[in-house]
């Protein structure tokens, strides 16, 4: 198909004028670099934290379910150096071995020197005593030196310590 289009041309245009067509169109990028994609730094950030809950009124009251609304307010220590304030709402017996929560964070602070801001989202259960945790960035959330930021953190408790482990890429 291209060799049918081409030949009328090549007969009404001599064959240098194809070539100088073609050296044309890359003209100016021979031996230039092409700037590879732009990858999110990947990295991970370690540290504590501070947890103050607060119980606060539900909204609606459902008898027996178990459900229980927070404010919570947390200080970060380590590679994020923050704090935060967000609402909680949990279900289930904790002490039971099975129970969920979801939370949403706001933090705002400095990440590995990073200065900004951006919103956690949690969703994590016990069940049978076996946690599973998601907690991840809002995308789109973040403000700053922190914009673009996207992640996820773990939470383990040690010995009644909070601890964080935060995979996150940005730009």
């Amino acid at each position: 198909m291209l060799r049918s289009k081409l030949t009328p041309m090549l007969r009404r245009r001599p064959l240098p004028w194809l070539l100088a067509a073609v050296l044309s169109t890359t003209a100016g990028t021979a031996g230039a670099e092409v700037p590879p994609p732009e990858t999110p730094m990947s990295q991970t950030a370690k540290g504590t934290f501070e947890v103050s809950l607060e119980p606060q009124p539900l909204t609606h009251t459902t008898e027996g379910a178990g459900l229980a609304r927070m404010s919570l307010d947390k200080t970060f220590q380590g590679d994020l150096e923050a704090t935060s304030t967000g609402e909680m709402l949990s279900a289930g017996n904790p002490q039971s071995g099975s129970a969920g929560y979801v939370a949403m964070e706001h933090v705002t602070g400095k990440l590995l020197g990073r200065e900004g801001s951006f919103t956690l989202q949690h969703s994590s259960t016990l069940d049978a005593g076996e946690a599973t945790q998601s907690i991840t960035v809002v995308p789109g959330s973040a403000t700053g030196e922190l914009e673009g930021l996207s992640g996820s953190m773990t939470i383990d408790i040690v010995d009644g310590g909070h601890h964080y482990s935060f995979d996150y890429a940005l730009p």
